[in-house]
């Protein structure tokens, strides 16, 4: 943690593993607690975030006197820090079954009650772009609200890219604050030669070369999934560093969907490329058949560690699940802690 001090607090509303935590926590900030209605993410955020504590529950069942109770918050305090980062699957452009994630797609105005109940300092929202840009979003209510409550905010669509992470990550983040005119998002940074796979996975001694369907019983987890026959026997004629589907497009190989479609999905079942960012880490990453997961020379998807490392989070950082998927989901879901605690810092700047 950094030598800054500072008053701030937070609370970590849908904290999942708790990378928008570390984050915070990286960057002097005291972390009161998370909140997250998913049971399995409880061990991994509360071993990571010693002192930030984990409450299991659904928001829209917690009554402000029992959240009072486990946060020991008060109302009005001027560094108190909301963070709201709830789960988007409804607003993404991701083909979902929108009825299964509909339950989703009111978080944000769950989250707006706490807002108004307790007024922080400063309120920190990070989602999908598509909040912003669909019609039926809660969002353009919270932005009113927001203004009935004298916030001033700062908000955009950023890539995640800009900020440190070695990905194409776009999303829509917005700080705000009714005590400070002067709250900005983060800046930019145009020096991003260096955030390529490469750099972050590529080191042999690190990342030890492994097959598909590799366990790794160690915390260090550089595990993969399995490969179907076809699908190992797809991954061995895709070129290495790059290569698409499309050099198997002719052959007995070829998905019957994907006929004619050349120039639609192409990153599905392709290979990510040494020199370049990732593609958006999902909760699907150990897939190839659901994005340009596949290690760049090796047959295989990327293993959860390298997934993990993508989305910045540190080495040392143990995952904890009742599967692989359940630990994938964990790391993909999370808000990258690189880009967290830039969050953090332009907070503690505007003062």
């Amino acid at each position: 943690m950094e030598k800054k001090k500072n008053k701030f607090k937070a609370i970590d509303f849908f904290c999942g593993a708790g990378g928008m935590t570390t984050g915070f926590r990286k960057a002097g900030i005291n972390v009161i607690a998370g909140i997250d209605i998913d049971k399995e993410c409880k061990e991994t955020y509360e071993r990571n975030n010693k002192g930030s504590k984990f409450i299991c529950t659904d928001i829209k069942n917690i009554s402000f006197k029992e959240f009072e109770k486990q946060t020991g918050v008060t109302k009005n305090d001027n560094e108190l820090i909301f963070i709201g980062c709830s789960p988007c699957q409804y607003f993404s452009k991701v083909k979902t079954d929108k009825k299964k994630s509909e339950k989703s797609k009111n978080l944000l105005t769950d989250f707006k009650k706490f807002v108004d109940e307790y007024n922080p300092g400063f309120i920190v929202i990070e989602n999908v772009p598509g909040i912003l840009t669909k019609e039926v979003s809660p969002l353009n209510d919270f932005l009113v609200f927001l203004k009935s409550k004298n916030y001033h905010h700062d908000k955009a669509i950023i890539n995640a890219y800009k900020y440190g992470v070695p990905q194409i990550r776009r999303r829509f983040l917005l700080i705000a604050s009714r005590v400070t005119d002067k709250v900005a998002l983060p800046i930019a940074n145009t020096k991003t030669k260096l955030l390529t796979v490469r750099k972050f996975i590529g080191d042999k001694n690190t990342f030890k070369p492994i097959p598909a369907r590799h366990k790794d019983t160690t915390h260090f987890l550089h595990t993969t999934a399995g490969l179907s026959d076809s699908n190992l026997k797809r991954i061995l004629i895709t070129p290495h560093n790059g290569g698409t589907r499309a050099a198997w497009k002719d052959t007995d190989l070829q998905i019957p969907a994907y006929i004619g479609k050349d120039n639609s999905f192409q990153d599905i079942y392709g290979r990510m490329h040494w020199d370049k960012p990732a593609p958006t880490i999902t909760t699907k990453f150990l897939s190839i058949s659901n994005g340009r997961f596949a290690h760049p020379e090796q047959d295989r998807a990327i293993s959860l560690r390298e997934g993990a490392t993508l989305q910045t989070f540190n080495k040392g950082y143990k995952f904890y699940g009742n599967s692989i998927g359940s630990i994938a989901r964990q790391i993909g879901n999370a808000v990258p802690p690189v880009l967290s605690k830039k969050i953090a810092l332009s907070i503690i700047n505007t003062k």
